[in-house]
Parts: structure tokens; sequence; C-alpha cells
């Protein structure tokens, strides 16, 4: 199995941290040296390792911020 090669492009910031350290951040991904895509998902305090997250294009990003913005504060409740 080949090693996963990534770099991070640019922090967009973290909206989460878990109690080990380990925050969930949305970052700009270059994956294997393709094109960086919008990611999401948890990394250790020096970004060496990760868990699993998701990955987004400009259209897939585009399609879930259509749907953030539709969401409201009551919506949410449910899922809290």
């Amino acid at each position: 199995m080949s090693d996963l090669k990534f770099s991070i492009v640019r922090n967009f910031g973290v909206i989460g941290e878990g109690k080990e350290g380990w925050r969930k951040e949305v970052n700009l991904v270059s994956w294997n040296d393709r094109k960086p895509k919008l990611d999401i998902r948890e990394w250790d305090e020096n970004h060496v390792k990760m868990k699993k997250g998701i990955t987004l294009n400009a259209y897939e990003m585009n399609e879930l911020k259509s749907i953030l913005k539709e969401l409201d504060a009551q919506s949410m409740e449910a899922v809290s």
C-alpha cells in the first residue's frame, strides 16, 4: 500500500475540539499532489495523524453551503 501524501494549503478554522486534543478543522487540502479540495476532519495537534473526514470539490461545497443557508436554529434544535 502506498503512502498517502497530503498538504494543507490553507486553514479556514476549527469547528470543534475533542478531549484528547484532536481538532475538527476546515482546511483546503491537496491529496497526492492533486488540486486542493475543501476538507473537514479531525487532526492531531501536529497535523501528522488524521481521522476519517469529508472532502468536497467546489461544486459540492457550494451545494452544502446552499443547504446550510436554509437551516435555522429551530431545525437544528432537534439534533442538539
